[in-house]
């Protein structure tokens, strides 16, 4: 027998990590680092159209001391890099960045000494949202699997302990197996 059930109907029971989970999720404040054309779709997915006011994020930080998600849109170039490992350094913990379109991701069709390959040799990335460029539809959904993974994030020693888990279970997964055409293993 449980508590649940001598409450009477109506009355919710949670943890403060889930409630804290929850609240958190729901009052991301983006800062917006469009650099290319990339930039057109984030912006138009704050339009009336797709309203990212539904997901309490109709606030758009022009400072990143306010802003706690980081959304690099577009090639980042060489000259870029140092402005963008500031701005993230400037933003408040706990903060996230979602590497939005190809170029951000890996560089694109970019190939050369003037594009980072890639906005994670930057900065941590939390989700990768592919296309060129991708549309606003993808973007949110993007942005509810970061709400899914803010949720599900443990507090104090927990979270500290979750992330080591974490690591090195990403540390321990075994590369592929390759075989050669002799049939032994590479």
């Amino acid at each position: 027998m449980g508590l649940e059930e001598k409450l009477p109907s109506g009355v919710l029971l949670t943890s403060v990590e889930k409630l804290a989970g929850w609240a958190r999720a729901r009052s991301v404040w983006p800062a917006t680092f469009g650099l290319a054309c990339c930039a057109i779709e984030l912006f138009q997915t704050g339009g009336p159209k797709h309203d990212l006011a539904r997901f309490g994020m109709e606030r758009a930080s022009n400072t990143p001391r306010q802003a706690d998600l980081m959304i690099v849109a577009g090639r980042l170039s060489q000259k870029m890099a140092p402005v963008t490992r500031q701005i993230y350094d400037q933003m408040s913990d706990p903060k996230w960045v979602i590497s939005m379109g190809v170029c951000a991701s890996s560089g694109g069709m970019f190939n050369n000494y003037a594009i980072v390959q890639g906005v994670d040799h930057i900065i941590p990335v939390d989700i990768y949202l592919p296309g060129c460029p991708p549309r606003p539809e993808m973007l949110i959904d993007a942005i509810l699997k970061l709400h899914d993974k803010i949720m599900n994030m443990k507090l104090g020693k927990d979270r500290e302990r979750q992330i080591t888990e974490l690591e090195e279970a990403r540390l321990n997964l075994r590369p592929l197996h390759l075989i050669s055409p002799d049939g032994s293993e590479l």
